[in-house]
Formats: structure tokens, C-alpha cells, sequence
């Protein structure tokens, strides 16, 4: 029975959908589409070079994610930015970043901290080169997710995992707003600093002002609704 199970499991049209929600999602968070702009089934599929079957399993997975919107009777478009979105975005986060900490705070080694300064100097690195916005946004998620791989705990991660597009997206409109290639290099001085401390609530506390003046500075580029 198991043989047969398997036999019945599509995986090449489950890869093909893969890498076609990787390269759209790439197209989305990078920034190539502005929030708002109409997408078409054909283009994408000329584009992409593949069929409409697998796009629209993509687009169905993207549209889920939050990245497209399917409207009725108008068609596909990219995520518009609201004020709304981006506070439901970033309460959630410090939420769950919080406890992220709170569950990884007693498995820091001596290994797991030397990674944290190491994944530091590389988005320092990248944003003061200057050359590739996306990489410095990839840079600056990779740093924040150190305390979710550390924690060990599985759910938390998918959580994170899922949240990551979102965030990309919005980072990549803040960054091109300021025609900034990356975050200044003090951004995350202290989030490490305490990070790699003795003090939970401590880091707990800068967390949520980190996290605050984050989403300030972004609500300036995103128009009342």
C-alpha cells in the first residue's frame, strides 16, 4: 500500500510549483512590482516560461500568503501597503520574537553566539558595500531569525517562516523610499549586544523599542488610509 501511495504522489509538478513560487515571490518581496500593479496569467506564464496549470497553483499559494490579491471580476494584483497590514505585522512579530528569546535565552552557547556576531558583521558588511538591497534585506531577516533557530521550537519557526515574505516586502519598500542599500550600522548594535547578555527582561525591553521604531520610521512612507 505504501508503494502504492507513493507512486501517486505528483513530486515533479510539486517542485515545478516550487520554483515558480520562489521566482514570483522574489519578484514581489525584490520589489520588480509596485504594491498595486495588475498581473496577468499570460505574461507571468510567458515570462516564467511555463504553463498556466502550475502558475495558478503558485499564484493561489502567494495569493494565501498575502503577497497577491485576487479581486473578482478585476484580476490579480500585488498587495497594496496599509497602515492597518503593518501594525498587525509588526505587534505579531514583537510578539512572537519575544518568545522566541524567551525559549532560546537558556540554549546560547558559546557556538550560537559567535553565529549571531557573525550573521551581525555580514548585513554591516553588505549595507555599507552598498550594491545589492535585497541581499542586505536577506542579510537583516537572516540576523532576526537566529533566536527562532536557536529556540528549537518548531512551530515558532514555520510561524517565522511564514511571516518572512511579508516582512521582505515591506522592508524592500522602506529601503528604496530612503534609497538606502541596507540598515544603518548602529540598528542592531544593541539588539545584539543584549542579545548575547545575562538580562532577559533587559532584551525583552529593547526588543519592543527596536521593534516600535521600526514600524514608525515605516509608517512614515505608507499614506493614511
Amino acid at each position: 500500500m505504501a508503494d502504492t501511495l507513493l507512486s501517486l504522489i505528483p513530486v515533479v509538478d510539486e517542485t515545478r510549483r516550487g520554483q515558480i513560487v520562489r521566482k514570483l515571490r522574489q519578484l514581489i518581496v525584490g520589489g520588480h512590482v509596485k504594491p498595486g500593479e495588475r498581473l496577468t496569467e499570460s505574461e507571468l506564464a510567458a515570462k516564467l516560461g511555463v504553463s498556466r496549470a502550475p502558475l495558478r497553483e503558485a499564484v493561489r499559494e502567494l495569493v494565501e500568503f498575502g503577497l497577491l490579491e485576487s479581486i473578482p471580476y478585476k484580476g490579480l494584483f500585488v498587495r497594496r501597503v496599509t497602515r492597518t497590514d503593518l501594525d498587525e505585522l509588526y505587534s505579531l512579530r514583537t510578539m512572537l520574537e519575544k518568545f522566541a528569546f524567551q525559549q532560546c535565552w537558556d540554549k546560547r552557547n558559546p557556538d550560537n553566539l559567535a553565529d549571531l556576531h557573525n550573521r551581525h558583521e555580514a548585513l554591516i558588511a553588505e549595507s555599507e558595500r552598498g550594491q545589492d538591497r535585497e541581499r542586505a534585506i536577506i542579510l537583516e531577516l537572516d540576523l532576526h531569525s537566529w533566536c527562532y533557530e536557536v529556540s528549537g521550537h518548531k512551530l515558532l519557526q514555520k510561524s517565522w517562516e511564514q511571516m518572512k515574505p511579508n516582512l521582505q516586502f515591506y522592508f524592500t519598500l522602506h529601503q528604496k523610499a530612503h534609497n538606502r542599500p541596507g540598515p544603518f550600522r548602529e540598528a542592531h548594535q544593541e539588539y545584539v549586544k543584549q542579545a548575547s547578555g545575562d538580562n532577559l527582561d533587559a532584551m525583552l525591553s529593547h526588543l519592543e523599542d527596536h521593534m516600535r521604531q521600526g514600524l514608525e520610521v515605516t509608517m512614515k512612507d505608507i499614506p493614511l488610509e
